[in-house]
């Protein structure tokens, strides 16, 4: 196993726990050449969709103290772990001291909001616990709320310390934050119409 995790690019790996790699779903396919690189790290439509109409309403909606974040923010937290965040958005006042640092960040964000798995989980011990798991990791480290939407099944998981954690429909409303509140169905519905 060993000889092949070192014949695996590091532009596969999707996050490092204890210092163990964990790659992108399809890494195999690349090995194996039936898909290019670009396959593999790739969105669907659906998923692309989501996050570049989340992505526009969060910088149109939200405060002028967040900054929000995209495109597998890469976060370490603790020595060989690295996790990485569809969309982090982060108080600018958090960001100051890192303006032009081209490093990975150690500044928990206020939210992250992930938009399916994009692991490999053939290889983790308990694949169904891995978000649960990388859930867990994000708020004991400092993260305020953690929003996943599942576009297969179409719901939506938000968890906060110390809460109950809540699994909705697409349909119903949820709050980014206090004074945004969202429902993914509408957000999406125009450009599933047409």
């Amino acid at each position: 196993m060993e000889d092949i995790a070192q014949s695996i690019p590091a532009s596969l790996i999707y996050e490092v726990v204890n210092g163990k790699p964990i790659y992108y779903k399809g890494y195999k396919d690349y090995l194996n050449g039936t898909k290019q690189l670009d396959e593999i790290m790739g969105s669907s439509y659906i998923q692309s969709l989501v996050i570049t109409k989340l992505v526009y309403l969060l910088i149109s909606k939200l405060d002028k103290k967040y900054q929000v974040l995209t495109s597998e923010v890469e976060l370490q937290f603790k020595e060989k772990r690295k996790r990485a965040a569809d969309i982090a958005i982060f108080e600018k006042a958090q960001l100051k001291a890192i303006k032009d640092q081209n490093k990975y960040l150690q500044i928990p964000p206020k939210i992250i909001i992930e938009i399916d798995i994009k692991a490999a989980l053939e290889e983790v011990q308990d694949p169904f616990s891995y978000f649960h798991k990388k859930t867990d990791e994000l708020l004991n480290n400092g993260v305020g709320k953690v929003i996943w939407i599942f576009t297969d099944s179409r719901k939506i998981m938000i968890s906060e310390k110390e809460e109950i954690w809540q699994i909705f429909d697409w349909s119903h409303d949820i709050a980014i934050t206090e004074n945004l509140v969202i429902n993914l169905e509408k957000m999406i519905e125009f450009d599933e119409e047409e």
